[in-house]
């Protein structure tokens, strides 16, 4: 049975900058699928080729069985795959509700404003947005923010959920319940490939992990295997005790 992801031989260089080299992943249907690594490492590059954004210089990317290596962002999108991105940027003047719907209507279905609307208030309760769709998307937190950008995803009603960093700049608190808002998309049916440096959250969401290092494939493995990994500890942190710290306990 293929992955609902594959990722085979894929490279990326920018100029003199060999970003991603020779990389290989699989993500299998329902699983969450962690891709960390130092700063510098190629995760962010990767999500761009996934996503559409860069098309890889050689090697290529299967989706559900389909060859979307090179497809423009909006192909992608209509493929099944939603990127909620680090940085958010919403649609300031705008209301929660007509943001999210951006997501419902250029999404995987195309929907239309009165099915998208529908999507949007089932999505809304997911995330704990429901008492703010009226409100200016400008005038949300930080916390908020990062809600309404995984729920502007999710209203594409994707098969598959790239996060990049949406537990960034997040308390403690807020990265607890957004790690349990995470926890019930994947329960909905929805595979998740995530990039984040908050390791006691990787540690928490993830079946398996992939390391990178210089943009290359360094190591795969459960979130317990991956904390005792001696190469992994050295390239990604350099002080086994800070991974050690976040590492599962073992049954």
């Amino acid at each position: 049975m293929s992955a609902l992801l594959e990722v085979g031989g894929v490279s990326k260089r920018f100029g003199g900058v060999q970003a991603v080299e020779d990389l290989s992943f699989r993500l299998e249907q329902g699983e969450i699928l962690a891709l960390i690594g130092p700063n510098g490492a190629g995760k962010s590059t990767v999500f761009n080729l996934i996503s559409g954004v860069n098309a890889p210089d050689c090697g290529r990317i299967l989706f559900a069985g389909a060859d979307i290596t090179g497809k423009p962002p909006y192909e992608i999108a209509h493929c099944g795959i939603a990127r909620a991105h680090q940085v958010v940027q919403p649609l300031s003047e705008l209301s929660v509700l007509d943001n999210c719907l951006v997501g419902a209507c250029y999404g995987r279905d195309g929907l239309s404003l009165a099915a998208g609307r529908v999507v949007v208030r089932e999505v809304a309760a997911l995330v704990g947005l429901t008492a703010q769709l009226g409100v200016p998307a400008g005038r949300l937190t930080t916390a908020g923010k990062k809600r309404l950008e995984l729920a502007r995803a999710l209203c594409g009603r994707p098969r598959l959920l790239l996060l990049d960093e949406v537990l960034a700049g997040l308390n403690p608190n807020e990265v607890d319940r957004m790690v349990d808002v995470i926890l019930r998309i994947r329960a909905g049916g929805v595979s998740i490939l995530m990039v984040e440096h908050v390791m006691r959250a990787i540690m928490r969401l993830s079946d398996r992990i992939v390391v990178l290092n210089l943009g290359r494939y360094l190591a795969e493995g459960s979130p317990q295997e991956i904390a005792n990994h001696p190469a992994v500890v050295e390239a990604y942190l350099g002080n086994p005790k800070l991974f050690a710290a976040t590492a599962p306990e073992q049954p």
